[in-house]
């Protein structure tokens, strides 16, 4: 396959992802991976024979020269946890691509299932475009999950994850083409820092909250990990809390 391609991935989606690149004979030139990712040494073991840029390195001279010299058409980055800087967006002759966990311009940013249930937004996946911004580039390929309110965070990542797969591989066909599309991203939308949770996770005992502002408030801070929980405090204890929903199909 005459598609050369640089690949920035991390977590077990980044290896999934890589994997089926190969599966269609496109062999990355290079690999960035994160200086301390749970899959590193999986995705290098795919790839024993290239170079492999870990952490912020390859912002470097030398490793930006090497990007330079295999002259990609392509980097694509899967949850990759750093951003490109203006140089080397510029490198590839197509450009970078980045596939992110929220339906743009919906969700830029961080913690996006939660925002996305919390605010009640449009959520699913989409394969964009990188510019010098957070998320924020021309759109290339989406798709839209349907969020039930049996829905938590956690639950609808799963559903993303997923998502993402299906949309990188609709959009291997492009890629091999070349001819990806580019839609300028609306300007509106929504954006998150990691520390905006923070803001939302206090639930106040002498405030009174309608009950859907609760319960949405409940699902999107219901994630893997408790330390992203909502809580209250009595007595100088803290309690933290996630929350289980089934929807009932009894008649």
């Amino acid at each position: 396959m005459n598609i050369k391609i640089g690949f920035a991935g991390n977590h077990k989606i980044g290896m999934e992802s890589l994997k089926i690149l190969l599966s269609y004979n496109i062999k990355p030139r290079v690999l960035l991976l994160p200086k301390k990712g749970d899959y590193n040494e999986e995705m290098k073991s795919l790839l024993p024979d290239i170079p492999c840029i870990i952490g912020k390195s390859f912002r470097e001279k030398k490793n930006i020269e090497l990007l330079a010299s295999l002259e990609l058409d392509y980097i694509l980055s899967v949850h990759f946890p750093y951003l490109f800087t203006k140089e080397i967006i510029k490198l590839p002759k197509i450009g970078v691509l980045n596939l992110h966990p929220a339906y743009l311009p919906f969700n830029r940013g961080w913690h996006t299932p939660s925002w996305a249930i919390y605010e009640s937004t449009p959520f699913g996946a989409t394969l964009h475009w990188v510019d010098e911004g957070i998320d924020s580039g021309d759109l290339a390929l989406q798709k839209l999950i349907p969020v039930s309110w049996s829905d938590t965070a956690h639950t609808l990542y799963q559903k993303v994850l997923q998502c993402e797969i299906e949309l990188l591989k609709e959009a291997i066909p492009y890629i091999i083409n070349k001819n990806l599309p580019r839609i300028p991203q609306p300007h509106e939308g929504t954006f998150h820092l990691k520390k905006d949770l923070e803001t939302i996770r206090r639930i106040d005992l002498n405030l009174e909250y309608s009950g859907e502002k609760i319960i949405r408030l409940l699902r999107a801070l219901t994630t893997n990990n408790w330390n992203e929980a909502a809580f209250f405090e009595v007595d100088g204890k803290k309690f933290l809390i996630h929350i289980e929903i089934r929807e009932n199909n009894k008649e």
